[in-house]
């Protein structure tokens, strides 16, 4: 990972254009291929990032992270004009490091949808549980009522990270020609206003689950939104 401390500009153009004027900011690159951007305010979210598969060119005083070809127009210019401290330390292998653990809930909710996979969608059936991707497992993967794929990520509360997370599983997973056509669907007890507008600009589907509901203690209630 390389820590950037550096008195620069930063640039965004793609899905939209953004401009950050020139002051003191952190720069995160991981070897990953992920860059963030921020400041030292506005709590933990960065001011911009890029997300891999990235391609980052450097020259002096400048910075251009952008989306390998095909995949995106996307491009993250950083213009430095001071640096305070450029330091780089190794991480290790990302196999090294172990998978963030669900908390309790999110675990038992996932056994239970397991066990139920027509909670999250009509006629879904389990194929596995912890698909595996090169950024990590998505949680469940099912067959729809058509042998469509359909990607589930579960949490306790889908907030917009949840939505992303999973947009970033699916990008890897439709690599594979076999699964092209894989949609994804955020299954959660809870999912936020803001979640629900970015997985509709996703693409992606949602449904609220009733823990009594899987646990026969209720009758059920499917609300499934589609993108």
């Amino acid at each position: 990972m390389r820590l950037i401390v550096a008195r620069c500009e930063v640039r965004y153009s793609g899905r939209l254009d953004a401009l950050l004027p020139e002051s003191l900011r952190l720069i995160v690159v991981k070897a990953d291929g992920s860059v963030l951007v921020h400041a030292d305010a506005g709590g933990y979210k960065p001011l911009n990032w890029m997300t891999p598969p990235t391609v980052i060119e450097e020259r002096p005083g400048r910075m251009v992270v952008r989306k390998r070809a095909g995949a995106s127009e996307d491009r993250l210019e950083i213009e430095i004009y001071e640096v305070l401290c450029d330091v780089t330390y190794d991480m290790g292998s990302p196999d090294d490091h172990a998978a963030l653990a669900k908390d309790g809930v999110e675990a038992h909710l996932q056994e239970l949808l397991a066990e139920r996979p027509e909670c999250c969608g009509e006629g879904f059936r389990l194929v596995r549980r912890e698909w595996p991707t090169d950024i990590g497992p998505v949680d469940l993967m099912c067959r729809d009522a058509e042998e469509q794929w359909v990607a589930v990520e579960i949490k306790r509360v889908g907030g917009i990270e949840a939505v992303e997370q999973l947009a970033r599983y699916l990008e890897r997973i439709r690599r594979d020609p076999a699964l092209r056509s894989c949609r994804g669907v955020l299954a959660a007890q809870t999912v936020k206003p803001q979640a629900r507008v970015l997985a509709q600009a996703r693409r992606i589907a949602w449904v609220e689950v009733d823990l009594a509901v899987l646990r026969d203690e209720r009758e059920p209630e499917l609300k499934l939104f589609a993108a």
